[in-house]
C-alpha cells in the first residue's frame, strides 16, 4: 500500500484527502517513481477547483512533478533502471502520493548536483521558463528582457537561464524580500507596488523599453506591458488570473506582440529540447531552483492556499 492524496468532487483545497491506496505497477512502456517531492503547481488549484477547461475524471490524484527515484519498470523500457534519480513532467496516476506512475517518455534525468525538493521544481516551472523564453519568445543575445514577477519558481528560473544565454534581465516582484532575491540572482529588480514602477523600468531600460516581456500575471499588467515593450517587442503571457481591456491600437504603432504559452502544447522535438537544455545548465551550476517551502502531503490543502499568496519567493514542495 501507499500514502497518496485524492479528490472525490470539486471544489475548495479541503476536497484533498489523505488515503490509503494500492501499490502501483508499470505497463509495458511505464516506470514507478519512488516520490521524493511533489512540485505544486497553480494549475492544480484550477483543477481541483473545477475551474479548469480540461478536467480529470474523479476521483483522481493531484500534481505532475515529482523528484524521486526510479522503483520498478515496465518490460519495453529500456531507457531506464531501477535507482537512476529522475524529475517528471507529467504523470499517470498523479503525483501528490509516495509512488507516482509515468510514461517512460514522461521523466527525465535529475544531476546529482541537484536536490529532490530542487527537482521537484524543473518540470513545470524551469520548462515554462525555458519554453517562454527561447520557443515562444526568441530571446536572443543582448536583448533586454523584463521578468514580471520574477521572484517566483518560473521567474527564478527564467533570470537564471536568460543571464546564460547573455540577455540583459530586470524583473519586477511585490517585496523587498522579493527584490532582493531577484538582485541575488543578476537581475535589476524594481517593485511593482510601488507607484511609478513603469517610469523606474524605462529609465533602467535608458528610455528603449524591453525586447522581450514574460508575464505572470496579464490580467493586471497586460496594458502596461505593452506600453514598457521596445519596437517589434513580444510578451508572452505564462499566467493570467481573469480578463483584461486593452486597447489594441498599443500594438500597432511599434508592431508588437502577444504571445500565448502552454507547456503541454509542446511537441515531443521541443520537450527533449527543452529538457536536455535545462540538464545542461543544472549541471554547470547555472539552473539552480529555489525553494519557498517544504511541506507534508498531509498538509496539501494548505499548500494549495499558500501557492496562490503572493510572495512565495520559490517553491512549495510536498514531501511524502
Amino acid at each position: 500500500m501507499m500514502k497518496a492524496i485524492e479528490v472525490r468532487k470539486f471544489g475548495a483545497p479541503e476536497v484533498m484527502e489523505l488515503v490509503e491506496k494500492p501499490a502501483l505497477l508499470p505497463g509495458p512502456d511505464e516506470v514507478v517513481v519512488q516520490v521524493a517531492a511533489i512540485g505544486v503547481n497553480p494549475v492544480e488549484t484550477y483543477i481541483r477547483a473545477g475551474t479548469y477547461p480540461m478536467l480529470p475524471e474523479l476521483p483522481y490524484t493531484p500534481g505532475g512533478n515529482v523528484a524521486g527515484t526510479i522503483a520498478s519498470c515496465g518490460p519495453e523500457v529500456t531507457r531506464w533502471q531501477k535507482g537512476d534519480r529522475v524529475y517528471s513532467v507529467a504523470t499517470v496516476s498523479g503525483g501528490y502520493a509516495e509512488m507516482a506512475l509515468c510514461k517512460a517518455d514522461q521523466v527525465f534525468r535529475l544531476p546529482a548536483n541537484i536536490s529532490f525538493a530542487q527537482g521537484a521544481a524543473i518540470g513545470v516551472p524551469a520548462a515554462t521558463a525555458w519554453r517562454a523564453l527561447f520557443i515562444r519568445g526568441r530571446g536572443k543575445v543582448g536583448e533586454r528582457l523584463l521578468i514580471h514577477g520574477a521572484s517566483g519558481s518560473v521567474g527564478q528560473a527564467a533570470v537564471q537561464l536568460a543571464r546564460d544565454a547573455g540577455m540583459s534581465v530586470y524583473g519586477t516582484a511585490g517585496s523587498d524580500r522579493g527584490c532582493s532575491l531577484v538582485e541575488k540572482l543578476g537581475a535589476q529588480a524594481v517593485s511593482h507596488n510601488q507607484p511609478g514602477y513603469e517610469d523606474k523600468l524605462l529609465e533602467a531600460s535608458s528610455g528603449a523599453g524591453f525586447d522581450l516581456i514574460l508575464e505572470m500575471l496579464a490580467n493586471k499588467n497586460l496594458e502596461k506591458d505593452l506600453h514598457l515593450l521596445a519596437r517589434r517587442g513580444r510578451v508572452v503571457i505564462i499566467g493570467s488570473r481573469g480578463r483584461i481591456e486593452i486597447d489594441p491600437r498599443l500594438t500597432m504603432g511599434k508592431e508588437t506582440e502577444i504571445r500565448g504559452l502552454a507547456v503541454f502544447n509542446a511537441t515531443p522535438e521541443e520537450t527533449n529540447q527543452t529538457h536536455s537544455a535545462l540538464a545542461s545548465a543544472m549541471e554547470r551550476g547555472v539552473l539552480v531552483p529555489g525553494i519557498s517551502r517544504e511541506m507534508a502531503l498531509a498538509e496539501a490543502p494548505m499548500a494549495h492556499q499558500l501557492v496562490m499568496n503572493d510572495g512565495n519567493c520559490g517553491k512549495i514542495v510536498l514531501l511524502p
